[in-house]
């Protein structure tokens, strides 16, 4: 079995496409109350790969990792990004939310084969550029840490000399890092995330971000090419609006259709829904499909087109979800997603409840990570750990049978030990 530990999840998208992928939770870490309150609720109700998950509400700075029983096989975490956001302070490395150097602690105390690491695309800023080194370096050399009297361009200059010296000690880590578009894998969202991978030195191991599966040329294709797209929902074509037919005059030029799957759009995952209920009753399934009345379209903030994948969800600043968390309908109006349809977009299982507020609720879906597409990062994951085993337990036997008998050998030194 595949062993993990997440740090900071939120509602428990991240971990739950961890989950999927075959990995078993050793700790399930969360302070925000109301976050570790759903997490609970739903492993209470008994929801798909989230039975044995051991969850703590505390804080990471205060965790007792001696709880985390037996060798890790991933660590992972959604680093809280208000400090590099783009609708946050900007404070970064300044801003006491910076949970960077807790993350390298856990990596240095739980030596875990690989790591996961979501953020927003922010921390790829020029004017981050400097201090995103520094976060690589911290994950490389987890145990070479900040001393008491140092600040981080003095730690950032030790660890950028130890880089650069040639051959490592100690516990290392190769990363690598890419900013993914989640409507590029499947999901009908827009959204854009970085994602760092760190996996542990010693083990030799070759992993690569995963492809591109999906497009904005095909999903065009099949909607003003061929109309498929809209026989399949069983609506009459619309005319492109004037901003596509630069786009579509280009896609006449081909003899055939993109080679990637369409994006997919949020009538693609809410057209099953039922109508939302108008208020928020005990006999309503999952208490979250109801509507939210004031929703507006204004400057900057006009909605999410429905045969479009959607924006980003946004979580909002102090937990208030702006005007982009709405649906355009294609007769001009607008209203608020509901919790079950922005779940959906989250690629949460419709048996994932949230039963908090509206707010609250799109303050927990809008940070999550989508859970499909963690699944999909964990899985590749997974694959590159199982042939690491798989070679390791076949060079072990075969050094094995070749030791003298009586001989005995031991997978952490390397070594053998021969016969009294």
């Amino acid at each position: 079995m595949r062993r993990s530990v997440e740090l900071f999840s939120g509602a428990g998208g991240l971990a739950l496409g961890i989950a999927r992928a075959g990995f078993e939770h050793l700790a399930v870490v969360e302070l925000d109350k109301s976050a570790y309150n759903t997490m609970k609720e739903n492993k209470s109700r008994g929801v798909s790969f989230m039975s044995n998950w051991p969850i703590y509400h505390d804080d990471v700075r205060e965790f007792d990792y001696g709880l985390v029983k037996g060798e890790v096989d991933l660590l992972a975490g959604g680093v809280p990004c208000q400090p590099f956001s783009i609708g946050g302070k900007h404070k970064g490395h300044e801003d006491a939310r910076n949970m960077f150097p807790e993350m390298a602690r856990a990596i240095r105390i739980l030596k875990p084969r690989a790591v996961i690491v979501e953020n927003v695309r922010g921390l790829v800023r020029p004017s981050f550029s400097k201090y995103f080194g520094y976060i690589e370096l911290m994950l490389s050399y987890p145990e070479l840490t900040r001393k008491r009297s140092e600040d981080w361009p003095a730690h950032l200059a030790r660890l950028e000399r130890y880089h650069t010296k040639g051959r490592k000690d100690g516990l290392c880590y190769n990363v690598v890092h890419q900013p993914l578009n989640a409507a590029d894998y499947g999901l009908p969202q827009k959204r854009e995330r970085l994602f760092m991978i760190a996996i542990r030195a010693d083990l030799g191991a070759e992993w690569s971000f995963p492809s591109q599966t999906h497009c904005a040329e095909t999903l065009l294709w099949e909607q003003f090419r061929t109309g498929e797209y809209w026989n399949r929902h069983g609506v009459r074509q619309p005319k492109p609006s004037p901003a596509l037919l630069p786009k579509l005059q280009e896609l006449r030029q081909y003899l055939m259709p993109p080679a990637l799957k369409p994006w997919r759009t949020v009538r693609d995952v809410i057209s099953d829904l039922p109508k939302p209920s108008r208020t928020r009753t005990e006999e309503e399934p999952g208490l979250t499909h109801f509507m939210i009345s004031g929703a507006r379209s204004y400057t900057g903030h006009t909605g999410s087109a429905l045969d479009q994948p959607a924006k980003t969800l946004k979580a909002g600043v102090h937990g208030v979800p702006g005007g982009e968390n709405m649906l355009a309908l294609p007769n001009g109006e607008v209203r608020y997603f509901t919790v079950r349809e922005s779940a959906r977009l989250q690629s949460f299982p419709d048996e994932f409840v949230f039963c908090d507020s509206w707010t609250e609720s799109m303050r927990q879906i809008g940070n999550a990570v989508p859970v499909d597409l963690a699944e999909l990062l964990a899985g590749r994951l997974a694959s590159m750990l199982d042939r690491v085993k798989a070679w390791d337990s076949s060079a072990i036997s075969k050094l094995t049978s070749s030791l003298p008998s009586g001989s005995s050998f031991s997978p952490r030194s390397t070594a053998f030990i021969p016969r009294a």
